[in-house]
């Protein structure tokens, strides 16, 4: 079935247009499957990462949240040397310690976690009972009332060469073998039958950014034509800018979504080719999803809906 992707029609992409929310605001947002998506949160609690961690609680009261999706840099910013570091507490475990929050966590490693241990991100696993990352790279399937949303979380770091080159500083990057991976996207992607397929990684294929040019053409080299080549793909989620991005290319049916940052923003967002909508603010995402239609609202750090990609069959 063909996929129609609307949207909201900003009068000036770069501004905000604020739906403010109470949490009777936020129930009506839910729908049959529910989940947030947060990156790039480890400042320790500074910042706005404490306060969004909070609002991130209040709202799943109110919308039935069936787990976090965590496309990287969890840990600013050497990533973690062991499954005991310190950093574990300061940027995780006594942040996000709302009761609502203790739920199925499904992260990623991004640039910063190749810093440091990345085997230790996956060990992790057996420590927490919530973080649940089995491998660097992973598909999920949530269910719920019939309905069916995969998530396929893909090791992106590892897909640039401005990585892999960097020994001293990525030692972890160079060895991972990117065509492995790339060739279990595509058979996920071609077995996946559920309702909706969302593929998340840390770093964009299209944004605005002052980022190296060579990140996003070794995605739009590597990445991209796998999602391409399946027409089940709804949207490409991603972090790593800091700030919101939506981005529509002619002729192709998958949202690219760049996540905000939990914690701190970067402010300047300019309009690239295809962008839909930009913004500065620091926050995350609630996905929502029922049989016909998939939302992804961007929330900002006060609880408001800034902007909604809907995306429909």
């Amino acid at each position: 079935m063909k996929k129609i992707s609307s949207f909201i029609l900003m009068l000036a992409l770069t501004a905000v247009t604020v739906l403010a929310q109470t949490p009777a605001g936020w129930a009506k947002l839910g729908k049959t499957v529910n989940f947030y998506v947060a990156n790039d949160l480890g400042r320790n609690g500074y910042y706005d990462q404490k306060p969004i961690a909070e609002l991130m609680g209040r709202m799943a009261e109110t919308v039935d949240i069936e787990c976090v999706a965590a496309p990287g840099d969890v840990h600013h910013f050497e990533g973690v040397r062991s499954t005991t570091d310190p950093l574990w507490m300061t940027n995780y475990e006594l942040i996000y310690a709302h009761p609502e929050l203790m739920l199925p966590w499904y992260p990623l490693c991004g640039n910063h976690e190749y810093r440091g241990n990345t085997q230790a991100c996956v060990d992790y696993s057996a420590v927490s009972a919530r973080w649940e990352m089995p491998a660097k790279y992973y598909t999920k399937v949530l269910e719920d009332d019939g309905l069916t949303v995969r998530l396929v979380f893909i090791d992106t770091t590892p897909m640039m060469d401005k990585y892999r080159n960097d020994t001293g500083k990525y030692p972890d990057a160079g060895k991972e073998d990117i065509q492995k991976q790339l060739d279990w996207l595509d058979k996920t992607l071609t077995d996946a039958k559920e309702d909706w397929v969302i593929v998340l990684g840390h770093h964009p294929i299209y944004a605005y950014t002052d980022k190296s040019d060579s990140e996003r053409a070794d995605m739009q080299k590597r990445l991209n034509p796998v999602l391409l080549r399946h027409k089940n793909v709804a949207m490409y989620i991603c972090g790593h800018i800091h700030n919101f991005q939506h981005i529509r290319k002619p002729g192709c049916d998958i949202d690219y979504v760049v996540n905000t940052s939990g914690s701190l923003s970067r402010e300047k967002v300019e309009k690239t080719d295809g962008t839909q909508f930009c913004s500065g603010v620091s926050g995350f995402s609630l996905v929502c999803a029922d049989k016909t239609s998939l939302s992804l609202h961007l929330i900002d750090k006060n609880g408001n809906v800034v902007y909604t990609v809907e995306h429909k069959k």
